[in-house]
């Protein structure tokens, strides 16, 4: 009996690893096919893709898809003001988020309860979007730079993880300081914030996705403004283009400047189109993704 137990002991990590690495195989086949056949269609001559059957490898190599979306002059100016204002609103809401986060988190502070709940209350409620115009316009924003990076500085949800992170820090670590003779913001900057690395590492990378992937503020704010024009708007026009052609296979590009020859289509257009704005960001994980989850976990939970 003991020896059929002891078999049974040594079979079952085994069964388990076993179906374990079957079903993750699955999932990373599952979540990488869509990119994988996307960047396959984004190669493949436009015609070609007409007649399907495109699935992880170009059937009729290309680059024209590509060179169908960078043709316009606005792209570039587009992309740097992308890149301006993700960079930025990056830097400056880690810093603030972490510097509000640390102030609420400390037990002394007799309205942290009441500015926490108020922050709270905004995940739940919204003015709406006319009001929010409004107050934009109010505040001298429209067909500003700023209106990038003022309304989202400081976002509920990453100072509720960033908060809970600090409070998860020994608190003996500040008393000594202020014992020492440091000031709050020195014992901030100095012990505080490289103890919050992982939740850092986190908070930026939703900062980075949320500002790169922003169009709708574009649209409301400085649509009219071609100086001010972001590359994720610049491609929902290009894909609002396409949308309304209805699979017309002209040249969409080719519409505004003839020295684009060949076919493309709305569907190699398309995947061109996602491409360009999806691999950038995805630069940006790999030096963050050991952070990441450790971040997320302890920021999320408190003992």
């Amino acid at each position: 009996m003991k020896a059929g137990t002891k078999g049974s002991s040594r079979i079952e990590p085994v069964v388990f690893h076993t179906i374990n690495t079957i079903f993750m195989l699955f999932v990373v086949t599952v979540t990488l096919y869509p990119f994988l056949q996307t960047l396959a269609v984004s190669f493949n001559d436009g015609s070609d893709t007409l007649a399907g059957g495109i699935y992880l490898w170009p059937r009729a190599w290309t680059l024209e898809n590509y060179r169908a979306v960078f043709i316009s002059g606005t792209i570039y100016h587009a992309a740097f003001i992308s890149v301006s204002r993700t960079i930025i609103s990056t830097v400056l809401g880690v810093f603030l988020t972490t510097m509000l986060a640390y102030a609420l988190a400390q037990p002394q502070y007799i309205f942290r309860k009441k500015i926490g709940l108020l922050f709270i209350l905004t995940m739940y409620f919204n003015a709406g979007l006319i009001p929010n115009y409004f107050l934009i316009k109010n505040m001298g924003l429209l067909h500003n730079f700023m209106v990038y990076i003022l309304p989202s500085l400081v976002s509920a949800f990453n100072l509720i993880i960033m908060r809970t992170y600090i409070r998860g820090l020994p608190f003996s670590l500040t008393e000594s300081a202020k014992i020492d003779g440091a000031g709050e913001f020195r014992i901030f900057w100095k012990i505080i914030f490289p103890l919050c690395t992982p939740v850092l590492a986190t908070v930026a990378l939703f900062i980075a996705v949320g500002s790169w992937n922003a169009w709708f503020d574009t649209f409301l704010y400085a649509s009219s403004d071609l100086k001010l024009s972001t590359l994720q708007y610049e491609m929902m026009k290009m894909l609002g283009s396409i949308m309304s052609a209805n699979n017309d296979p002209s040249m969409l590009a080719g519409n505004q400047n003839n020295q684009v020859q060949s076919l493309v289509t709305p569907a190699s257009m398309r995947s061109a189109i996602t491409i360009v704005t999806a691999v950038p960001i995805l630069f940006v994980y790999p030096f963050l993704q050991k952070y990441f989850v450790v971040g997320l976990n302890l920021g999320s939970v408190k003992e």
